[in-house]
């Protein structure tokens, strides 16, 4: 799979900014068809990182009420949670 196309957009928010801080993990949105040894080996290509652990995870769409009406939305996401070794950063992450 290709690199470029595996790795979505990074995941900035509250909690992934903490878990970034703390325990070196970074958050991607990924594609679905997208694994856990893809996103290690983009990862690998594209930053020059080393990767200890990816977790996947994927999520549904959100429920929406308007007015007495609820709705699905259909879109499916993929997340990675990305565990890298000791010493590794991510430079588009810093600010």
């Amino acid at each position: 799979m290709n690199p470029y196309s595996v790795l979505l957009k990074p995941l900035v928010t509250e909690k992934s900014n903490k878990a970034r801080e703390d325990k070196a993990q970074y958050s991607f949105q990924i594609c679905l068809d997208a694994g856990k040894e893809d996103v290690k080996s983009a990862l690998s290509k594209l930053y020059d990182v080393k990767v200890d652990k990816v977790r996947t995870m994927i999520t549904r769409g959100k429920y929406r009420r308007r007015g007495m009406y609820l709705s699905k939305r259909p879109k499916r996401t993929k997340k990675a949670v990305v565990t890298l070794a000791k010493g590794q950063t991510l430079k588009i992450f810093e600010d």
